[in-house]
């Protein structure tokens, strides 16, 4: 069972929306390694009761991060990390199609990047 209760911290003063929060660092315990893929996650309920927040505010993170395909729901057996991050999935491809219009175009290794750290500023 994910331990999520025991490292996830809410702000209820915060200025972003609880479930936004919460989102935010399942996002953040599955890419640092606390949330392996095929960690089982407290239910909706129980996870809204370790946090004091409302079964609602829980289940709409738990679903956007399934809409994402960071996790997954297997019917009465809960909610898991999902195996595959789709970040992982989603940066190679784009990073695939921007090193082969690159290379068409004849742009040295060094400006590819340069255009990179450009555009993420």
């Amino acid at each position: 069972m994910g331990d999520l209760g025991e490292w996830v911290r809410v702000d209820p003063d915060g200025a972003r929306p609880l479930f936004d929060q919460l989102r935010t660092q399942i996002i953040a315990g599955v890419r640092d390694g606390r949330l392996p893929p095929g960690t089982r996650l407290p239910t909706v309920r129980d996870l809204a009761h370790q946090l004091n927040m409302a079964v609602n505010t829980v289940a709409r993170a738990y679903r956007e991060l399934e809409a994402a395909g960071l996790l997954e729901t297997r019917g009465r057996f809960g909610t898991f990390v999902a195996r595959i991050d789709p970040a992982d999935a989603a940066m190679a491809t784009a990073a695939h199609t921007f090193a082969a219009a690159a290379k068409a175009l004849g742009i040295c290794k060094d400006d590819a990047l340069r255009y990179v750290e450009t555009a993420l500023g």
